[in-house]
């Protein structure tokens, strides 16, 4: 990846409203922004990413609830969002029938674990996601969110990086 250090400086420099309100739509975890936020400046982008890695460790139950709330069901991007809609690009012109058992099994998942699938879906299929959906739904829940905040830490890199590359 390109190393933008303006983009880095800038947001580096943005004030505090401004950078809870960016950092926000990378990860819909109030505590998450702020620790992210309490981390600058950032020296690189590896120092960025590395206080996300940190920020997500730290984060509790509740506030991998709050992060989790920012993203749409796997199979269902929202209607709109572009960064849902990007993300999930691997569920475009799917057979409606793996569409149905996505659907299917993110209920079961749902009515288990009280939340959304949580999954990094980018570059991965409609096949790929549903066989990780079934893979994991047996997870006991502690497991279960030890994953989720593994793959929310993943995404969060790739959100980051985004910003950083569109500036």
């Amino acid at each position: 990846m390109t190393n933008h250090p303006h983009a880095l400086d800038a947001l580096a420099a943005a004030d505090a409203a401004e950078l809870e309100e960016i950092l926000l739509e990378v990860c819909s975890s109030p505590r998450w922004a702020a620790a992210v936020a309490k981390a600058r400046p950032w020296s690189s982008r590896e120092a960025l990413l590395a206080a996300n890695a940190a920020a997500m460790a730290g984060l509790t139950a509740a506030d991998l609830r709050d992060a989790m709330a920012g993203h749409a069901r796997i199979g269902q991007p929202r209607t709109g969002d572009a960064t849902s809609e990007r993300e999930q690009a691997g569920i475009q012109g799917v057979d409606r029938a793996v569409l149905d058992e996505l659907r299917e099994a993110n209920t079961a998942y749902e009515a288990k674990f009280g939340h959304v699938f949580l999954i990094c879906a980018t570059g991965r299929t409609a096949a790929t996601m549903l066989a990780a959906l079934r893979e994991r739904h047996p997870n006991d829940p502690a497991t279960e969110a030890e994953i989720v905040r593994g793959e929310l830490c993943k995404i969060n890199d790739i959100r980051l990086n985004r910003l950083l590359d569109a500036s």
